[in-house]
């Protein structure tokens, strides 16, 4: 999994229109290793993200659960200490 990817679902407030368009991107650019495609390959790496990004946001508006909704401040607390400690000397 690509560790640039967070979790959007199930956060107070849910996850925004940007939010999942740059998940989006960051799985297309993962899976076609670009980070910026050349113009030739632009038109279909934009399409991708595009169609990544609405089948995503089609997702997380149809999953359901009972557990509480994620604190985004805490969730962050959380990533840095475990970061903090992956990568301490």
């Amino acid at each position: 999994m690509c560790r640039n990817i967070r979790t959007l679902y199930n956060f107070d407030p849910p996850a925004d229109e940007s939010e999942i368009e740059a998940a989006a991107l960051q799985y297309v650019r993962k899976i076609s290793g670009f980070n910026k495609p050349s113009e030739a390959n632009a038109e279909a790496f934009d399409e991708a993200v595009a169609q990544v990004a609405e089948i995503s946001s089609q997702l997380l508006d149809r999953l359901v659960t009972t557990a509480a909704p994620k604190n985004r401040e805490v969730e962050a607390a959380k990533r840095r200490a475990r970061a903090e400690q992956r990568f301490a000397a």
